[in-house]
């Protein structure tokens, strides 16, 4: 895939709903299916609702990063300024385009990202230790998992409606500091 096709930019308050459904759209019901970072086997109910997204968007120590081509959202992820590193996540890329390399490029433009704005050398993210898939994914881009281990905020339906009673999250760390 090359890089020349996509427009990267911050996202403002005029995309909210568009980010909304984008990331609805990779992780929860059966649309999600079509790609392969479904959530749904796991989780039920909603990934992300509006006023989650706005206060990404309008927080200042975060950035809401897209994608665009041809002026068409097509995938995003949260970078949050967290003193020494950045934390990485609300990754999604349109079920229909997963798998094609899209992914990689979000994740490298949002490490350079990271870099350059905030100077930092490394990035965290937390994943659902039971995402087996996804996990070794980012493994081959680098992270490390760390066997620290955070529990999934059950009853807070906010960030779904747990399938299984055993979900937890594990941190995944990366240097990214330029070579």
């Amino acid at each position: 895939m090359s890089t020349t096709e996509l427009t990267f930019r911050a996202a403002t308050k005029d995309d909210i709903p568009g980010l909304v459904e984008l990331v609805e759209s990779a992780y929860r019901g059966e649309a999600s299916r079509v790609g392969w970072t479904t959530e749904a086997d796991l989780l039920d109910g909603q990934r992300t609702d509006p006023e989650g997204v706005a206060a990404v968007v309008g927080d200042p120590n975060s950035l809401l990063l897209i994608a665009e081509r041809d002026g068409v959202l097509i995938a995003c992820c949260h970078l949050e300024h967290r003193g020494d590193h950045a934390y990485f996540g609300m990754f999604a890329v349109r079920p229909a385009l997963q798998g094609g390399g899209l992914g990689k490029v979000m994740l490298a433009e949002a490490e350079r990202t990271a870099r350059a704005t905030w100077g930092v050398r490394e990035m965290h993210m937390t994943v659902i230790r039971q995402r087996d898939e996804l996990i070794a994914y980012y493994e081959r881009r680098g992270y490390t998992r760390t066997g620290k281990m955070s529990p999934f905020p059950y009853g807070d339906e906010r960030f779904g409606v747990p399938r299984r009673d055993d979900l937890e999250f594990e941190l995944l760390t990366k240097a990214i500091a330029a070579a």
